[in-house]
């Protein structure tokens, strides 16, 4: 009993060792957010001496935040959809249709999760431009879609595998057909797995920043990472501009994971064991 308290203590020191090389990071970023560069390059590590808001309106302003926050928003929630319904689909297909080759398709979904974006990046840019998708919120939802599917298809295959088979044989004896079946006792009864894949989908593609890059080029258009490395000069960085702009960019994803944090660990654990 005694060498148990002893690792129980050895864990506790270890995750606040932890927290606090996670956390510190982001609670610096926040500090010289309100500071002047002369302060963050004299004081780094100070509390500043005369807190301003004008990094933030300007990072808001100057740096067109407010159109690339809502070009991000339309993006995320637009693949958070496509991927959430097609992908349910998928995954019951496999799951719980009974066909030769769903193996393979889970294979061939999976092999998505092991393809880097930079190997498709000249193809797709290549092929988007003619088909006249390049420099457009549309050509980011696809692959945002594409690079999406396989994590969720996998997530709520392990949901829809663990729910009991009586649940399925009841609703075929009272003469439910596929679809509903497949919405009105399977998606219900998924939902958590639905929250999980969502809220990763989300964070993912909001804080996505190579193909946005590459593929738009219109100020208007550009998301709000691709806005962020317009704080980044070739001979200038304004330092406290900058870490207002990212404190801008983080505080949703911040808000989502404090939130729901429980339901995304809670959410992973069911998906991970099948009934």
């Amino acid at each position: 009993m005694k060498n148990l308290s002893v690792w129980k203590v050895i864990i506790y020191i270890f995750l606040v060792i932890m927290a606090v090389l996670y956390l510190a990071p982001l609670l610096w970023t926040f500090n010289v957010a309100f500071k002047t560069n002369k302060e963050i390059f004299t004081a780094p590590f100070a509390l500043p001496q005369n807190p301003t808001m004008e990094n933030f309106t300007f990072a808001w302003t100057a740096g067109k935040l407010g159109i690339a926050t809502l070009n991000s928003f339309i993006v995320c929630v637009v693949t958070l959809i496509l991927s959430m319904v097609i992908g349910s689909m998928a995954a019951f297909g496999i799951a719980r249709l009974r066909w030769k080759f769903s193996h393979l398709a889970l294979v061939y979904f999976l092999t998505g999760m092991m393809i880097p974006v930079h190997c498709v990046l000249i193809p797709l840019f290549t092929r988007f431009a003619k088909v006249g998708l390049s420099n457009s919120l549309t050509g980011l939802v696809l692959p945002y879609l594409t690079f999406s599917l396989p994590i969720t298809i996998f997530i709520m295959v392990g949901f829809f595998e663990g729910m009991p088979n009586e649940l399925i044989e009841s609703a075929c004896i009272d003469g439910a057909s596929i679809y509903q079946i497949f919405f009105k006792v399977c998606l219900p009864l998924g939902k958590t797995g639905l929250f999980v894949t969502g809220l990763m989908t989300f964070v993912g593609n909001w804080n996505e920043l190579l193909l946005a890059m590459v593929f738009i080029s219109d100020d208007m258009k550009k998301t709000l990472p691709v806005s962020l490395s317009k704080f980044v000069g070739p001979y200038n960085t304004n330092y406290s501009q900058m870490f207002a702009a990212i404190i801008i960019a983080i505080i949703p994803t911040i808000v989502v994971y404090c939130a729901f944090s429980n339901q995304i660990v809670d959410g992973l654990t069911a998906g991970a064991v099948k009934g």
